[in-house]
């Protein structure tokens, strides 16, 4: 599955912006200072977001799942 592959439902941001597919997420992470890339909620959504690029599947379900994970993982420490 390519990374341009679309999520069923866009992920929102708290910013008002929406991650419409793999690669908007990949690069959404990429954003993020390294030390919270490390961190292991946003090491799963990297993990899953290959797998769905790679494999496709219930995977892009994962994906999303693990996306929203490390959002609200990052919105609880603030």
């Amino acid at each position: 599955m390519p990374w341009s592959a679309a999520f069923d439902d866009p992920i929102p941001l708290s910013n008002g912006r929406r991650l419409r597919t793999l690669q908007e997420a990949a690069d959404h992470i990429m954003k993020l200072p390294e030390d919270a890339q490390h961190a292991s909620h946003w090491q799963t959504a990297i993990e899953t977001l290959i797998n769905a690029a790679e494999t496709g599947g219930g995977w892009m379900m994962f994906a999303r799942i693990a996306m929203l994970r490390a959002l609200n993982a990052d919105a609880r420490r603030k």
